[in-house]
């Protein structure tokens, strides 16, 4: 890979803009759709990824950017780059990914769909027999529930729920014959499936689908009887979908957010996505109604919302078309006849999701939940599922007579009526519920035991990467770690005595927390493997998160790599740092990793000058102002040889990924690493195959499953870093290949 800058302006700001960064981590979700090599199901549930990616970039990001402009800001980034300036590329980028997203929707999905006998079509494609079971699906399915709006003098503009469908119909009093244009809407009750399947069958087709909105644009002449409509297309309005809350004048912190979802529904518009065909004026009446400009706007070539394909991948039973079924494995230590205390007493563990299972920590609170000798439970809650069994696991503890606190975060981006739902539910069972501290967000991953035995109180402590949700822990890659290590266990405690009660100065030695020195000794380290380079000692950093913001950090890492220090960063989303440059950043490399799990787990490694005792964390926290600074995050030391060798051999697999890395340029751009005659190297395989081995071998034997050799030193710098010249000519066959 060449080390020169690519532009002047990539020296004068070496930042990669957030949101620009976060449009090419869609686009490579998008590339997932496009994967041959993955099934055909999962290749369209990536397709409505990008569609709900896209959702909440708006719902957000460019929300934000748009009060920034409107309020008269014009202020620049670290990267350089105004709103205004964001704006206008983010419209650039996005109009051609979704443009991209539809083709690879009609011209690739949908053809390779009908080869497997599954139709998606439009009604006039349909048989004689089909039109009339849609018609009479219509009549008795959707008709009744649908209420026409007229637009005019006498009825003003109706308010549109943020992300609804609706119709936008124009047309004409075939009485008057030169009267003017009339417009209506349609809203869509989300009551509705926006996929119908078809009810009789067809000869070698048995499954037939036809999304709503093309059945109800057939119909709408039947809404408007007497009328003549000229167009009648389907569009749907994104909303500012933020929360504003000052939580230093909120008595009831509760109502006050059960108040601002209701609001939600009614920010401001930020994009109007509509079907073709529509009637140019009707349109443009349309976007002065909601004060959009034509820029935000995002005319398609197919279904509004590519989103609604996800209730398809459950509506067709084809398990040859998606990935298969995976049990996770269940480690022999957490399968033996000792209580979980007896484990967690004699050493720490470690779990690996999803190849490894959630349930053993499900278990584990089940049994402090029964057990005689547990006092009390205190356990931190972002996001959960709906039938969670860790719900019940509490509100069993309490209603045991244990005392149970749980730290709820209310304030979880799009999952607060979720959380308001648990709080309640909770709090009805006598738990303690409490919503953290003024203006923090408690996103930490922690459970925390306390136990009577025969020598005292013992504290027993689950610190994880990921969300405390058995549905998710199936599908996102995270980590779980178990101990009852006394130093580690009475921070824990101390960092729930920090969340329920009142403490400025916490101390923490072990645990890394935000805010108060989670950032601070993040540098520190940084910083001493910039003097080991500096004194000619080994010197290595290697990062593992989803996304890399913070700029004293990133300065930081500009600074360790200019002495010498070889820097790997996986960051799976939004990484603002700028690798290879000369003079800079030319000893770090960057990597997205994307695959059918979601990279979730943050890990961070400091070889220590090369000796035995490399400093290894994981935790909650990415690396950005917000996980720094604004949220309640803890990261806890691997301190135990047995474990830090397998992180570190994570880490290597990780590394050594040629199939689903993805590597980033100092433009911006990302690019697959050449393979050329190396063996291919999978890292979800990898793991995947090695824990279905381990479960194999248990069933089997009965006996300790071998665990695969640890690396006791890390790989050197992947070899498929090569130069610009090798990149190139390997693109070039890319292409080459694809015309």
């Amino acid at each position: 890979m060449s080390t020169k800058p690519t532009s002047k302006e990539t020296l004068r700001h070496p930042y990669f803009n957030r949101e620009l960064s976060w449009l090419a981590f869609n686009r490579r979700v998008l590339e997932q759709a496009r994967c041959e090599d993955f099934p055909l199901l999962e290749r369209m549930k990536f397709l409505a990824f990008v569609s709900s990616n896209l959702d909440e970039f708006f719902e957000i990001r460019v929300a934000g950017l748009m009060q920034q402009l409107n309020s008269g800001s014009n202020a620049k980034g670290p990267d350089g780059l105004g709103p205004r300036e964001q704006l206008r590329r983010i419209h650039s980028i996005t109009t051609q990914m979704v443009q991209d997203q539809y083709d690879c929707w009609l011209k690739q999905i949908v053809p390779a769909m009908s080869k497997e006998h599954i139709l998606f079509t439009d009604y006039d494609e349909l048989t004689r027999n089909e039109k009339a079971w849609a018609a009479d699906y219509f009549a008795d399915q959707v008709f009744p529930v649908l209420t026409p709006l007229a637009i005019d003098p006498a009825h003003p503009f109706p308010f549109l729920i943020n992300k609804a469908m609706n119709i936008l119909v124009a047309m004409q009093d075939p009485e008057k014959k030169k009267g003017a244009k009339l417009m209506a809407i349609v809203p869509v009750p989300r009551i509705l499936p926006r996929v119908v399947k078809i009810g009789v069958p067809r000869r070698g087709t048995p499954d037939v689908y036809i999304f709503l909105s093309d059945l109800i644009q057939q119909f709408a002449k039947d809404l408007f009887p007497g009328y003549r409509v000229l167009s009648a297309v389907p569009f749907r309005i994104t909303r500012n979908s933020d929360l504003y809350i000052d939580e230093e004048e909120v008595e009831n912190l509760l109502k006050k957010i059960e108040e601002e979802l209701h609001k939600m529904e009614k920010g401001a518009a930020v994009r109007l996505e509509i079907g073709e065909g529509g009637d140019p004026d009707i349109t443009e009446a349309l976007l002065r109604a909601n004060k959009l400009g034509r820029e935000h706007t995002f005319t398609v070539g197919g279904p509004v919302n590519l989103m609604r394909l996800m209730s398809v991948y459950d509506l067709i039973d084809r398990p040859d078309l998606k990935f298969p079924n995976w049990v996770p494995h269940v480690p022999q230590a957490w399968t033996q006849t000792s209580t979980f205390f007896e484990n967690i007493r004699e050493r720490d563990h470690l779990l690996h999701h999803p190849y490894e299972s959630f349930q053993p920590f499900i278990d584990f609170l089940k049994e402090a939940a029964r057990d005689p000798k547990v006092f009390a439970i205190k356990q931190t809650l972002y996001r959960t599922s709906g039938d969670s069994p860790i719900i019940e696991a509490l509100v069993e503890a309490s209603k045991q007579g244990k005392q149970v606190t749980v730290l709820v975060e209310i304030k979880a981006r799009f999952d607060e009526a979720n959380n308001i739902q648990w709080a309640r539910q909770l709090e009805d069972y006598g738990v303690h519920v409490v919503y953290g501290l003024v203006g923090l967000k408690t996103h930490c991953k922690c459970c925390m035991v306390v136990r009577r035995e025969a020598d005292g109180l013992r504290r027993y402590a689950h610190l994880g990467t990921g969300n405390y949700n058995p549905k998710t822990a199936r599908l996102y890659t995270d980590l779980s770690f178990f101990t009852a290590n006394e130093t580690i266990t009475a921070e824990v405690a101390q960092l729930f005595n920090t969340l329920t009660g009142f403490s400025r100065t916490p101390n923490f030695k072990k645990l890394l927390v935000a805010p108060f020195n989670l950032h601070s000794e993040l540098q520190k380290m940084i910083l001493r493997e910039k003097r080991n380079a500096a004194a000619g000692k080994p010197a290595r950093i290697i990062v593992q998160t989803n996304s890399l913001v913070d700029q004293e950090t990133i300065d930081h890492l500009y600074e360790a790599s200019q002495a010498g220090v070889k820097i790997d960063c996986i960051v799976r989303g939004i990484c603002n740092l700028v690798p290879n440059i000369k003079g800079q950043s030319e000893n770090i490399r960057v990597r997205s990793i994307l695959g059918r799990y979601l990279e979730h787990s943050r890990i961070f490694y400091f070889e220590n000058a090369g000796g035995k005792d490399p400093l290894i964390y994981a935790g909650s926290a990415d690396w950005m102002p917000r996980n720094f600074y604004r949220r309640i995050e803890a990261v806890f030391p691997v301190e135990v040889p047995e474990l830090r060798e397998r992180i570190m051999r994570i880490l290597n697999v990780y590394l050594s990924d040629n199939y689903s890395a993805r590597l980033l340029r100092a433009n911006g751009s990302y690019f697959a690493p050449p393979v050329g005659k190396q063996e291919t190297v999978c890292a979800q395989d990898i793991f995947a195959a090695e824990a279905a081995a381990q479960r194999l071998a248990l069933i089997e034997s009965k006996k300790e499953p071998s665990v695969p050799a640890a690396a006791p030193e890390l790989v050197p710098r992947p070899a498929e870093i090569q130069s610009e010249t090798a990149i190139t000519n390997r693109a070039a066959r890319e292409n080459a290949e694809e015309a």
